[in-house]
């Protein structure tokens, strides 16, 4: 393996870690369990419950095109939730490994699911 092939998976490595850490915070501002950030499947269902109120929604991913619009709406609910702009939830979608740990490490506040 290159250096430029371990440097790039040092670097894919970080940022996980990194958004690992910014879920586990968001999800305790939120008043969740921090640890269900690292179990698959319930940590959608905890994300969905924290954005839209209903956990139960996360089952829409499974549906084909219904997914890419839920996966689409989710960052933008996420921001409302904590009391955001839309525009923040733009960069939660496009640039989710900056507005996540901005979101997890500022004093943005859990106001609950917007409708």
């Amino acid at each position: 393996m290159t250096s430029m092939h371990a440097g790039y998976w040092f670097l894919s490595f970080g940022i996980s870690i990194l958004l690992i850490i910014c879920y586990w915070k968001l999800y305790e501002k939120a008043g969740e369990p921090g640890w269900a950030c690292l179990v698959p499947f319930y940590n959608m269902y905890v994300m969905f419950k924290i954005a839209f109120g209903n956990g139960w929604k996360f089952l829409l991913l499974l549906i084909p095109i219904v997914n890419i619009v839920f996966a689409i709406m989710l960052p933008f609910k996420l921001a409302k939730a904590f009391g955001k702009s839309s525009g923040f939830g733009a960069g939660l979608l496009f640039l989710s490994f900056i507005f996540y740990p901005m979101l997890a490490f500022s004093d943005a506040k859990y106001v609950g699911p917007q409708k």
